[in-house]
């Protein structure tokens, strides 16, 4: 959300009676990432320059306002009050981020009582200002929005209230730089710069109904796409998308070139297709389509606590609440149910973890229950369901599971990505396409054996070498 410098250093928050707070919990409740002022200079200055004096140049998430601000220094020194009054509006929901923006103004040669005419403290997330729509310019958005997945928001009182951002026409939405721009959308924009996590381009459930319902009015006509650290604070990957609208909404495919960067720097066009809900690089999906089994394992997501409450018995199960986080661990509740209920749920030991903890340790794929949650038996939804939540898997199916973990397949970084880690996000409808992959139904006996010597080896290529000699489509990829 706010932003400054990389070569300074961050204010620290305080309290209302000026005692210093948390300042990682303090970035987190604001889902803020600050920008380096090398993203603007090297990613969107080239861009915008040219049209300088065509647009009011608008930032609702400011910080420090190192994403507009330095326009200031394409125009001559007497110009700068004028152009400024008439072509920059500045936003931020921190009166720190606010007086630091006015500060870095008035060294501009900004008139001070210009520049806090101009940039103002406002939640612009839950209030848009619309008076930017009636400056008698277009708007050109440059921001870097709060990013905040709606998993996090909901376990951590400190951010739940922005879940009414996320009820009425923003339900399904998983992100707040999600609602950043559907807030946008619904003013009309003409043309945005956002600095936004790479999901939105490679991510699958997180990112797919917003991808539907957005990208029908906009193209993207650019993008740099940043697989290294560009925040100090964050391992997440970004993208600068550069955003057109549309004359008309209409669901077509698209393509734009990008800069890929990571080690190295390449350049890719990518095509968004309506029928891969516009996402990028979409070799997975016609991977999962080619090689789906004949008979594919037939698997569903979540316990319920409805389930629960409907098999009571006289079995006992030792349950972790999937809404029941405080911080540190799950709450567990004891249950008694149904011998069927208990037998289900003994019998599917596995759960996905969607997102990455953090560490390669902990990255999104699946896992034995015993293993992460010692002394449990599953893991039920008490409340709502949330995709970021470890989700038991029920498979109808009755097989014994031997002891491995698949890796996790990605979204954002699986293809052409030389990154060391690369935090990620396995949405569900990826995790089931991939075990519909897998032909258990159909196994021959030899099969089944080579296969068991394969994941008692340890490792992956044992088991590559077997999807290559047992089904040749796998060759192909």
């Amino acid at each position: 959300m706010s932003r400054r410098p990389s070569s300074q250093q961050e204010p620290k928050p305080t309290t209302r009676n000026d005692k210093p707070v948390d300042t990682r919990r303090h970035r987190r409740r604001l889902g803020e990432h600050l920008t380096p002022t090398s993203v603007f200079e090297e990613y969107i200055l080239p861009a915008v320059q040219p049209i300088l004096r065509d647009y009011l140049w608008v930032d609702l998430f400011a910080g420090a306002g190192n994403l507009v601000l330095p326009l200031l220094q394409c125009v001559p020194r007497e110009e700068r009050a004028a152009f400024f009054e008439q072509h920059i509006r500045l936003y931020d929901i921190q009166p720190t981020m606010v007086e630091r923006a006015v500060q870095t103004a008035v060294q501009m040669h900004i008139p001070e009582s210009l520049a806090r005419q101009n940039i103002r403290q406002r939640d612009t997330l839950a209030d848009y200002p619309s008076e930017i729509l009636r400056a008698g310019l277009p708007v050109y958005h440059i921001t870097n929005p709060p990013y905040l997945y709606l998993g996090y928001i909901a376990k951590h009182p400190e951010t739940q209230h922005y879940l009414p951002l996320f009820e009425e026409a923003n339900r399904g939405y998983q992100d707040l730089y999600q609602i950043a721009l559907m807030n946008d959308l619904r003013s009309k924009i003409q043309r945005m710069i956002y600095i936004i996590p790479s999901n939105f381009l490679f991510g699958a459930s997180i990112s797919n109904k917003f991808r539907d319902d957005f990208l029908p009015y906009y193209r993207i006509t650019r993008a740099v796409i940043l697989e290294r650290d560009v925040f100090e604070h964050t391992g997440v990957h970004v993208a600068v998308c550069i955003f057109e609208r549309k004359p008309f909404p209409e669901k077509a495919t698209q393509h734009f070139e990008a800069i890929k960067l990571n080690s190295n720097k390449s350049r890719r066009v990518y095509c968004l297709e309506p029928r891969h809900h516009y996402r990028a690089g979409s070799e997975f999906e016609t991977f999962v389509q080619r090689a789906r089994a004949s008979r594919p394992l037939t698997v569903k997501f979540y316990l319920m606590m409805d389930e629960v409450q409907n098999c009571s018995g006289e079995y006992r199960l030792t349950l972790v609440d999937a809404n029941g986080y405080d911080g540190s661990e799950y709450r567990r509740i004891e249950v008694a149910v149904s011998e069927s209920l208990y037998q289900k749920v003994k019998r599917n030991p596995l759960f996905i973890r969607t997102l990455d903890t953090g560490s390669l340790d902990g990255r999104a794929g699946l896992y034995f229950f015993a293993d992460e949650f010692q002394g449990a038996d599953g893991i039920v939804v008490t409340k709502a369901t949330f995709r970021t939540h470890s989700i038991q898997l029920f498979f109808t199916l009755t097989f014994s599971f031997e002891r491995f973990r698949f890796s996790a397949i990605t979204s954002t970084c699986f293809w052409n990505s030389e990154s060391h880690y690369t935090r990620e996000y396995l949405g569900l409808s990826q995790a089931q396409a991939l075990m519909e992959t897998f032909p258990r139904r159909t196994l021959t006996p030899n099969q089944r054996d080579w296969l068991a010597r394969a994941v008692a080896a340890g490792g992956a290529e044992a088991i590559v070498e077997f999807l290559t000699n047992s089904f040749p489509l796998t060759r192909n990829f």
